[in-house]
């Protein structure tokens, strides 16, 4: 369960960056179990006047790797109706499986309203992070998260508080001290 960084956060070129990003989907859909499942948090970003759509290279990404959508929600960053300057007011939240079949019955709503405590302004939101590890837990029968992009840790919070195991990885010296002092308790999701 992952949110891959921007092209605005690593010092790549577009078309790199854009065949890195193809790559880290597929390497980490090729690390999950066939019967497990991986959940991406993506945001569409503007770059030199041009959208790019990061949940369709998620899905395109996926099925390169022999895998299948499950589920592709909408979080709302802010309310619906709100015009929101340079970053989109939604996110992608996208769930991919080589095996694992829903009948219709997610427990994860279409749209996200609600997307609950930023812990920092790139996080999924504490609600929305609930979502998707209820999701992987119930459904998928997850132990353990891991989060190759960690952040601030909000995913690895959420998942320790409904239970899980979790571990993340992430460059920032900064973001790492965050993620080792982010704690939830269980009311809070």
């Amino acid at each position: 369960m992952t949110s891959l960084p921007d092209l605005s956060e690593v010092r790549l070129s577009l078309p790199v960056w854009r065949s890195w990003f193809l790559d880290a989907v597929r390497l980490a859909i090729g690390l999950v179990p066939d019967a497990g499942v991986a959940v991406f948090f993506q945001s569409d970003v503007r770059h030199d006047g041009q959208w790019i759509d990061k949940g369709s290279l998620v899905v395109r990404a996926a099925e390169d790797a022999g895998a299948h959508v499950v589920f592709h929600k909408i979080v709302c960053r802010f309310q619906p109706g709100r015009v929101a300057a340079g970053r989109p007011a939604y996110t992608h939240l996208i769930a991919v499986s080589r095996a694992l079949r829903t009948q219709g019955d997610a427990i994860i709503p279409d749209v996200i309203v609600e997307p609950g405590r930023l812990t920092w302004v790139r996080s999924m939101g504490i609600q929305a992070a609930a979502h998707a590890v209820r999701f992987a837990r119930d459904y998928a029968g997850a132990t353990s998260i891991v989060d190759p992009f960690c952040g601030v840790g909000t995913v690895l919070a959420v998942a320790n508080a409904l239970g899980l195991d979790a571990i993340g990885v992430e460059q920032s010296p900064g973001r790492c001290q965050r993620a080792r002092e982010l704690a939830l308790r269980p009311g809070e999701l």
